[in-house]
């Protein structure tokens, strides 16, 4: 949600734009990331489950309550099945995932079989037809969009065809009661729009989880790069105390060089230069030593008002004037706060948005009292437009996909406010997005409460 500087006068309103396709290096198409997640045994299984039910309900019409069936179409058909499901069983040892193009031809095969046996037993006279749905079903929450409709195609394909050929329906006195043809007909809608509302659905759940657990990820990857940053302080206090003794040992070198050798020897301004340079680096493992987190009362705590100055100062030379300010009940001292990872790296992406969209002003503002600490982005812009407002915080959502008109050259894919809003909720804030009603400026507005952000007393 940035933009580069261009040498219009006013930056464009804040409208959603059609997404580019991410570079290959992003793996970030949903679809892709819902490939392969049926495994071969559950196929297999639910196959076994649904020839068993078939059974089941076939010999209780056709044995327990007398229905005449055409028992050798039947028991083809199902012993189809059971060939199918039994080859791959034995192919496959139901181990492993299915890939995309397998899983489609085994729920293709679900629906053709199922369809056939539907053919023998009434067609869409059998209430049993409702199931054609099933295959579809799983189809759309698991597999890619163009092995779904074909998957969906088929089915409603099939109760197109069981509308216009079908065996009787087995009734008891032997003769099937005859259904009006516009019964027949309306079924057939209703099943195609059940298979395509159902199949719609599905795959839309499918594709929003799919979203959800990548935004997630990155999200994850933002907090990991954070505790990395964090495990180099350790590391390098670990370094200092390897480093210590060699080069005491070179010193210890040098200072016998120093004194064998004349003062006028060039062994001995080496040897000096040596002794600097040892000392220069014991001074600097020194200071490496001391891990800010642990040791630096500043590094781990500082005030509201250093705190909004860090987040901004990358930015103020990026386009408008960027103006902090603390606000509190008179009297009162401004607190210190946390310094946490996520809380300025957050804070900095809600920054750098107003700065690219503003047209002269971002202001961020701190305020307490008693209970809250609230921090406040605005800018004197266009505002968010209503689309994006409704779902400002959801992944993937963003009017600059590729950077254009970005001042800070930023180029997301619509993480950005989803990354900052789910590190600040971790850290116990509550965030809200808006527009200003006077100015009409965007509004982000972070509060904690005092007692989780305010750094406890030394």
């Amino acid at each position: 949600m940035s933009r580069t500087q261009t040498s219009d006068p006013l930056p464009p309103t804040r409208q959603p734009v059609a997404a580019e396709p991410p570079p290959p290096a992003f793996a970030w198409d949903a679809p892709l990331q819902r490939r392969g997640r049926l495994r071969m045994q559950s196929l297999l299984l639910l196959r076994w489950i649904a020839l068993l039910g078939q059974i089941v309900i076939v010999a209780v019409h056709g044995i327990a309550l007398g229905v005449p069936m055409p028992w050798p179409w039947v028991l083809a058909v199902i012993a189809v099945g059971f060939a199918y499901n039994l080859a791959l069983t034995v192919r496959t040892r139901g181990q492993g995932f299915a890939s995309d193009s397998e899983a489609a031809a085994q729920l293709s095969f679900d629906v053709v079989q199922y369809g056939a046996l539907l053919f023998t037993v009434g067609g869409l006279s059998n209430p049993f037809v409702v199931l054609l749905i099933a295959p579809p079903a799983v189809a759309a929450a698991t597999l890619s969009t163009r092995r779904m409709v074909v998957v969906a195609g088929l089915a409603m394909a099939a109760v197109i065809a069981l509308l216009v050929w079908s065996m009787p329906l087995p009734w008891e006195s032997g003769g099937a009661p005859v259904l009006p043809r516009a019964y027949l007909v309306g079924q057939a809608v209703a099943m195609v729009l059940g298979i395509g509302f159902t199949a719609g659905y599905a795959w839309h759940a499918a594709a929003e989880a799919a979203r959800m657990e990548l935004a997630l990820a990155a999200t994850e990857a933002v907090l990991a790069r954070e505790q990395r940053l964090s495990a180099l302080g350790g590391l390098a206090a670990a370094a200092a105390h390897e480093l210590g003794t060699p080069l005491a040992t070179i010193q210890v070198v040098a200072k016998e060089l120093l004194r064998s050798s004349p003062a006028d020897d060039p062994v001995a301004e080496d040897a000096r230069l040596l002794l600097q340079q040892a000392q220069r680096c014991r001074e600097i493992l020194k200071n490496l030593s001391q891990r800010p987190e642990d040791g630096d009362a500043v590094y781990a705590r500082l005030g509201l008002a250093q705190l909004l100055n860090e987040v901004v100062e990358p930015y103020r030379k990026i386009g408008p004037a960027i103006l902090t300010s603390v606000e509190g009940p008179p009297g009162e001292f401004v607190p210190d706060v946390r310094r946490l990872p996520e809380m300025v790296h957050a804070l900095a992406a809600f920054v750098e948005n107003a700065a690219d969209f503003a047209l002269d002003r971002v202001h961020v503002r701190g305020r307490f009292d008693a209970d809250i600490i609230t921090v406040q982005v605005q800018d004197d812009g266009p505002g968010f437009a209503p689309e994006i407002l409704a779902k400002l915080g959801e992944p993937y959502i963003t009017s600059r996909p590729s950077g254009e008109g970005s001042r800070s050259d930023h180029q997301g894919m619509g993480l950005g406010f989803f990354i900052a809003k789910t590190l600040l909720e971790r850290a116990g804030a509550r965030v809200k997005f808006g527009n200003d009603p006077e100015e009409g400026g965007a509004v982000v507005t972070v509060t904690w409460p005092r007692a989780i952000i305010e750094a406890p007393d030394s």
